[in-house]
């Protein structure tokens, strides 16, 4: 039996814990006991934090896993590396997981590879925004979610969001990146040997400024041609500036209404709220999950795609209450295949953690509320 590691344990590792066993692979979870709900389903289970890469590699190498892996998750990614390296397992190169974690050194290999991304400065000690246009947004270099994340119009507000974003970051470090406005979309792909596989564009709505916190997302991408070709070509100039090439990868791009497209950020592994998880599957039947799972076992099968459909998935919080009665009566709507409340308190929101709740759908055309 295939051993796999997974790192991280929150709900987030759950498709993939849940998948492996499906697989009849052999699950090793590694994170702190406090929220790791994959203890009660995965088949052996440490608690050590996702951050002690060296502590996670004995284990690893006295289980003899066969694979090591991690979906949605910044802060796992370069410990999945770091074991994948020792081990001589499928991953990509520790030494790139930096870039690949860190907004501002990512930002740094855009510039190098002439990807096309917003001007940005690290908020260090005597910064200067004199050559910025206003507004700008200031978020921590190593968190996802929209943690610490806000829009600023004027110069005066920046001490202020800086010290909040510094606060949420890991290492206590942010970013200021002038701002772009238009349409947001992100690409979810994956990568065998450096050959980058395009499964789907994104569209997202997110909440209005300061926050921009993800409300839906939506798949396929109702852009034109002509953009999402243009999405397509930055994505995998952005993946090889980031020298990815094992596994998935999730890319944000923002549109302007001249139809110029910004790299955001791009992150070394399947994206959250259930996008890779979930609709990827839902609207073109390729298992991306799966797919994750064969590639740090060291086997790969191209992409194919077996139906074309609409799918999405709906946040519920105090500035969407309306979806309130949809989710209580999911079970009215057939095109709803999950739906669940998380927190019966409605939050008004500032990040995604103060989301209660979503429902997901499967449709032939877009599902709207």
């Amino acid at each position: 039996m295939k051993k796999l590691a997974v790192i991280g344990a929150s709900y987030l590792q759950i498709p993939l814990v849940r998948k492996a066993k499906e697989m009849g692979v052999e699950t090793h979870c590694f994170a702190w006991e406090d929220g790791a709900v994959c203890k009660e389903i995965a088949d052996f289970f440490y608690p050590v934090s996702i951050l002690e890469k060296e502590k996670i590699l004995d284990i690893c190498q006295l289980v003899h896993i066969d694979g090591i892996t991690t979906i949605a998750s910044d802060a796992a990614v370069p410990t999945v590396c770091y074991v994948a390296g020792k081990m001589g397992l499928t991953g990509n190169a520790f030494e790139d997981s930096a870039a690949a974690t860190d907004k501002y050194l990512m930002r740094q290999r855009f510039a190098e590879y002439s990807v096309s991304s917003p001007r940005f400065v690290i908020a260090a000690e005597n910064y200067s925004t004199d050559n910025f246009r206003f507004p700008v947004i200031v978020k921590p270099t190593d968190r996802s979610g929209s943690r610490g994340v806000k829009k600023i119009e004027y110069p005066a507000g920046l001490p202020d969001a800086v010290s909040r974003a510094q606060k949420e970051s890991f290492t206590h470090q942010a970013i200021i990146e002038e701002y772009i406005t238009g349409s947001e979309v992100s690409v979810e792909s994956i990568s065998w040997r450096g050959e980058h596989y395009i499964l789907a564009i994104t569209d997202k709505v997110t909440t209005e400024e300061p926050y921009f916190v993800e409300l839906e997302h939506h798949q396929p991408s109702n852009l034109s041609d002509k953009i999402q070709q243009k999405i397509k070509s930055e994505t995998l100039k952005a993946l090889s500036a980031l020298n990815v090439k094992y596994g998935a990868s999730h890319s944000e791009f923002k549109i302007t209404n001249d139809g110029d497209v910004f790299t955001i950020e791009v992150g070394a592994r399947m994206g959250g709220d259930f996008i890779g998880s979930d609709l990827v599957y839902l609207s073109t039947g390729y298992d991306f999950v799966k797919g994750v799972i064969d590639i740090s076992l060291g086997q790969f099968e191209k992409p194919l795609f077996r139906q074309n459909k609409c799918s999405g998935v709906y946040f519920l919080c105090k500035e969407t209450k309306k979806l309130l009665p949809v989710i209580q009566t999911a079970s009215n709507y057939p095109q709803i295949v999950e739906s669940e409340i998380t927190d019966p308190e409605l939050h008004a929101i500032q990040c995604s953690a103060d989301r209660s709740g979503y429902f997901i759908y499967q449709a032939e055309k877009r599902f709207k509320i």
